[in-house]
């Protein structure tokens, strides 16, 4: 009588095949999972006015009411040899070209040489009472190192260009792109070309749009 060696091989074959039926559909099925996520659950790409930030009580703000503008974007500072020339400046621009086309965002920073000591509050009353400035000063942030404005580091991962000192300018598109930068020594003149093709742009698509 022969040995029932014949038998083993079927018994312990069927379950590996089993399993390795499952660990493939797992494996396709991942896949699959995988693709349709990237389809149709793609990341959104952050632009600048995709951001929330804080105004000077604290109160947090959509950067979503300033799309569709040209928007100047500026790191100020109250007690900085730069002060007087730049917020009389930026109040000038504000008032010839917006506030409908376009404003002025400025973000106190005392990171420069501690130039920005007081509370967000009290440079929003020092920008005013001093300056006549009626455009948006901001809640006092950082903008450099690990704890920096997420909005603001858009713009410097943006720009590739980092602020060294107080009341450097990013120019935003009206979507949300950075267009140019200036440091705070550049004359007022060099910017009021850029906005004002920014400007054009956004008054020829409205008209486009009627």
């Amino acid at each position: 009588m022969e040995p029932l060696t014949t038998s083993y091989p079927l018994k312990y074959s069927v379950p590996k095949a089993r399993v390795f039926v499952v660990f493939l559909t797992m494996v396709l099925c991942t896949t699959v999972l995988c693709l349709l996520q990237l389809r149709f659950f793609k990341p959104k790409i952050k632009d600048f006015y995709s951001f929330e930030v804080k105004d000077s009580r604290g109160r947090i703000i959509s950067l979503e009411k300033y799309r569709g503008k040209a928007t100047l974007v500026v790191n100020v500072a109250s007690y900085c040899q730069y002060t007087d020339k730049n917020y009389i400046a930026l109040q000038e621009l504000h008032r010839e070209f917006g506030p409908s086309h376009f404003t002025v965002l400025a973000f106190p920073c005392n990171q420069f040489g501690e130039s920005e000591p007081s509370s967000s509050q009290e440079i929003e009353s020092f920008a005013r009472g001093n300056y006549g400035v009626t455009f948006p000063v901001l809640h006092k942030i950082k903008i450099l190192g690990s704890e920096a404005d997420p909005a603001f580091k858009f713009l410097i991962d943006s720009s590739k260009k980092e602020p060294r000192w107080n009341f450097w300018k990013y120019l935003v598109s009206p979507e949300g792109k950075v267009v140019k930068f200036w440091r705070p020594e550049e004359p007022i003149e060099s910017i009021k070309p850029e906005v004002t093709s920014l400007i054009r742009q956004i008054i020829m698509k409205k008209r486009e749009d009627l």
